[in-house]
């Protein structure tokens, strides 16, 4: 038998970042799949793990920087797979780099990361991560211990291994992205990658070549201290995840522990920086 699932269709206004926060938020309360629209965002949750007050601790709900209204059904079990293929389109990086599902095609470039999505990227992500692997293929990674803080999916860290990097660390605070980083790093076959759930309190004593951080703006400026800390001597710092407005106030924290901003790349108004020290 189907299982039975909540549906909500919210539209969201200005859609980023608050899309992405809103799918994070509902993640943490038992919300299972995402899909995003032109005007916002698809959740489902199975009926069995569904509360009528479940929405109540949700802030971004309440937040005066955003409007947020949705509806609310039911309906039954969605093929998820065909979502995903739906919704998840492939990314490829300078011609040298596939991101793909195992259903899409491969296109036989240098590299390939296949990950099997849980949940369906953003706009933002699509943007950061091309942006991340961008940096990446410049740098010689061979040998250079690699922290992907914020990993997601994991791809970052895959790639960074696939570039020669070991040990590497890949860290994120969110369950369902723990999950499925491990099961993402084994499907590539790496073997230099640990994954951890936890946040900054686990970077207590380590040390880094190369520090990925593809985080919300937010969560940057409250971690930048803990991150640089932990960047060995001439050690690089990646940083993604928000949009070009908010470069000064980035560089401005980062300048403070001496780094310097070396490039950035810029697609659709996001950016990615890389600083040195």
């Amino acid at each position: 038998m189907d299982n039975i699932y909540i549906e909500y269709n919210f539209t969201v206004s200005p859609k980023e970042p608050a899309s992405e926060i809103l799918i994070a938020e509902l993640g943490n309360v038992g919300f299972e799949s995402f899909v995003e629209n032109q005007i916002g965002v698809t959740a489902y949750i199975q009926k069995e793990a569904y509360k009528e007050n479940i929405l109540e601790d949700i802030y971004i709900l309440n937040s005066e920087e955003f409007s947020i209204k949705y509806t609310k059904n039911e309906v039954a079990q969605t093929n998820w797979n065909a979502e995903w293929e739906k919704n998840f389109t492939p990314i490829k990086v300078d011609d040298l780099v596939s991101i793909r599902a195992p259903f899409h095609e491969n296109p036989n470039l240098k590299y390939e990361i296949v990950i099997e999505p849980k949940m369906s990227f953003g706009t933002g992500h699509h943007e950061t991560t091309h942006m991340m692997v961008q940096h990446l293929l410049q740098l010689d990674l061979e040998n250079k211990k690699v922290l992907d803080m914020g990993c997601g999916t994991g791809i970052l860290a895959i790639f960074a291994e696939m570039k020669g990097a070991k040990p590497i660390d890949a860290i994120d605070i969110d369950n369902w992205c723990y999950e499925n980083s491990i099961e993402n790093v084994s499907r590539n076959n790496c073997k230099n990658i640990s994954v951890y759930e936890g946040d900054s309190s686990l970077l207590i004593n380590k040390k880094y070549d190369v520090i990925i951080a593809n985080i919300n703006r937010n969560i940057l400026l409250m971690d930048m201290k803990v991150y640089i800390n932990c960047l060995k001597e001439n050690g690089i710092l990646l940083l993604s995840g928000f949009y070009q407005e908010d470069i000064p106030i980035i560089d401005a924290e980062v300048s403070k522990y001496n780094l310097n901003l070396d490039t950035y790349i810029e697609r659709n108004n996001w950016v990615a920086l890389k600083h040195n020290n």
